[in-house]
C-alpha cells in the first residue's frame, strides 16, 4: 500500500501533537521557521547535510 506523503506527514503530526502536547507556539515557529527555511539561500547546505 502506497500512502501520500502529505497524508503520512499529517497524521504523524496529529499524533504527535496530542501525545507530546506541545505548546501552539512552538507548533506555529516549527511549521513556519522551516517553510521559510526551505525558500532560502540555506536550501542547498540543509538539503546537503540532510541526504548524506
Amino acid at each position: 500500500m502506497d500512502v501520500p506523503l502529505w497524508l503520512a506527514l499529517i497524521v504523524i503530526g496529529w499524533l504527535g501533537v496530542r501525545l507530546a502536547r506541545p505548546p501552539a507556539w512552538l507548533v506555529i515557529v516549527l511549521l513556519l521557521g522551516g517553510y521559510l527555511l526551505a525558500d532560502s539561500f540555506l536550501a542547498p547546505a540543509i538539503n546537503t547535510a540532510v541526504h548524506k
